[in-house]
């Protein structure tokens, strides 16, 4: 059923209610907890809608032929790694396609033989369940706020703070212009338009953005697609323009995890702090909890 549709019937149904009970049905929509289950499944249906429309435009990695240096990178990894976009492949998704031969969990020790082992997979994007958690544990309420996530990407983010927060403006910063046309054909198409917003940019160009950002996202940003040097470049822009004191940063993983592989004094102490994450206290289905615990909290200070 359609927008229209829907509508049409609604109305219907209140014309057929008592006239003095109307109001009373009225507040109850108004106010009641009852339908919140309705409207969260409503919000992730959404979010479906759009990662089954982006898996029907992109290759299975989600992954562009111009990102040699990722590509590169995790080449360079330890064990044979792949690029399973979460916001586009659930765990049933993956499954499913294991068993039709589209995709794989392992690889081969020997090449012939039956010994094998789990790949790693790794991902760009957090997957709607994350999405969610992010939104609605982590973050505050974040209405009259801008949000600014750097390494757009796909626009996972965007999606999912237009439909489960009440952040004034979200703003994609994306360096690719395939992925930023990606993001603003979807933006178009599902109308999201009235807070949402991607440009086309390097992150170190956009000072006044930063200065400005109230809430800051950074999921696996820098580590596949720069080398160590542009990265401590683009962490001492970011420090030395999120500076509004109460701001806050997400990243995925720690700030610490991020940084030591540079071996630099890139963030000096006292300029964010880690908050607290009830990662327990979050029900979203088959939610990975490992998953969770990667998503990391900071306050600047």
């Amino acid at each position: 059923m359609d927008l229209s549709s829907a509508r049409s019937e609604v109305k219907q149904i209140l014309l057929r209610v008592r006239p003095a009970e109307l109001q009373e049905l009225l507040k109850w929509i108004r106010t009641s907890d009852e339908l919140d289950d309705f409207l969260s499944d409503n919000k992730t249906k959404i979010l479906q809608n759009i990662s089954d429309d982006l898996r029907a435009r992109l290759p299975l990695d989600a992954m562009l032929a111009s990102e040699t240096a990722a590509h590169g990178k995790m080449s360079q990894c330890s064990r044979p790694t792949v690029h399973v976009d979460g916001f586009l492949y659930d765990e049933d998704l993956v499954d499913s396609l294991c068993e039709e031969g589209t995709m794989s969990r392992s690889y081969c020790l020997n090449c012939g033989s039956t010994r094998t082992a789990p790949l790693d997979f790794i991902s760009h994007s957090f997957s709607i369940p994350e999405l969610r958690f992010l939104f609605e544990n982590v973050l505050p309420d974040l209405s009259g706020r801008l949000l600014v996530d750097v390494g757009s990407r796909l626009g996972a983010v965007l999606y999912g703070g237009h439909v489960f927060s009440s952040a004034s403006q979200l703003v994609g910063v994306e360096l690719s212009e395939e992925f930023v046309k990606l993001q603003r054909d979807i933006i178009q198409r599902y109308t999201l338009t009235d807070r949402i917003q991607v440009i086309h940019s390097d992150v170190c160009q956009q000072n006044v953005l930063l200065q400005n950002a109230d809430v800051l996202i950074m999921n696996n940003v820098f580590e596949f697609f720069m080398e160590p040097s542009q990265q401590v470049t683009a962490w001492r822009f970011i420090r030395e323009n999120f500076r509004k004191k109460g701001s806050l940063l997400v990243t995925v993983p720690s700030l610490q995890e991020s940084l030591n592989p540079l071996q630099q004094e890139v963030l000096p102490l006292g300029w964010v702090e880690e908050l607290p994450v009830d990662y327990d206290g979050f029900v979203g289905g088959d939610t990975d909890t490992d998953a969770l615990t990667q998503i990391h909290l900071y306050r600047v200070m």
